[in-house]
C-alpha cells in the first residue's frame, strides 16, 4: 500500500499548518481538530490536494 502526502488546511485563516500522508483508497477528506499558530487556537482542519 502506498501512502500520499497531503496538507491540512485551516478552516479559519485558511493557512496550511500540517502535513501528514493518508493511503490511497480514503474515500473522504480528512478532517482534524489542531493548534493553528497564525489563530492562537486549536481550530478544525481539512484535507488539501
Amino acid at each position: 500500500m502506498s501512502q500520499n502526502k497531503v496538507a491540512l488546511q485551516c478552516e479559519v485563516c485558511g493557512s496550511r499548518n500540517y502535513t501528514t500522508s493518508v493511503g490511497n483508497n480514503h474515500d473522504n477528506r480528512l478532517e482534524v481538530k489542531k493548534y493553528c499558530k497564525h489563530c492562537g487556537k486549536a481550530t478544525m482542519h481539512k484535507e488539501t490536494r
